[in-house]
């Protein structure tokens, strides 16, 4: 009958691994590592093995932990008790870009001409991208072709300007994006509406 002797002394031979948020153990040498363990540089004994990841492993903090620690710390969120933050004053993604006009250009991935945003009218599906916002807010939707107007256009020559519109659902609010873009440049004006207004 077999049985475990808990004194029984251990001959194992271990390697000190570490895994990718840097958290440390032991694992037989003779065996595989396990996956997603890497080799730490050390390997002997039980005891020697610990007593490495004791003098080692100073921080007990997963390594996605600290980086989030240290952006809060190098970002601090702003105090609710600064009258300054504006926290509760600032109007909503939607409300401002339902306010005038924003600067907009063509939401193209690497081919900025007019022929790839005629390609990209004629799948019926264009992206805008606001660009007056904080990193740039690109819109996608489905055009509404009988409240488009591509009277002015000549994509051949890129001149002349298009208007676009069609419906969308940003931060859980419908609304219809209107843009007019101008051919040469792909750059032009935009706006939201809010589809609760247009049916008022």
């Amino acid at each position: 009958m077999s049985w475990y002797d808990p004194d029984k002394e251990d001959n194992t031979i271990y390697n000190v691994v570490v895994n990718h948020e840097e958290q440390y153990s032991i694992w037989p040498a003779h065996r595989d590592n396990p996956l997603g363990w890497r080799n730490a540089g050390k390997t002997g004994p039980k005891p020697d093995c610990l007593a490495y990841i004791k003098e080692v492993w100073t921080d007990m903090r997963p390594l996605s932990l600290r980086k989030q620690m240290e952006e809060m710390e190098r970002n601090p969120a702003p105090s609710l008790s600064e009258p300054e933050a504006g926290i509760f004053d600032e109007p909503s993604l939607v409300d401002r870009l339902c306010e005038g006009e924003h600067p907009v250009t063509a939401g193209l991935r690497s081919n900025n001409t007019a022929e790839a945003f005629k390609e990209a009218l004629g799948r019926n599906y264009v992206h805008v991208r606001f660009t007056g916002t904080r990193g740039g807010t690109e819109l996608g939707f489905k055009l509404d072709r009988p409240a488009c107007d591509f009277s002015e256009a000549n994509f051949e020559h890129a001149t002349g300007r298009v208007r676009i519109e069609g419906p969308l659902t940003l931060d859980y609010v419908p609304v219809r994006c209107i843009a007019e873009i101008d051919l040469e440049t792909l750059q032009g004006s935009g706006r939201l509406v809010k589809v609760s207004e247009i049916q008022k």
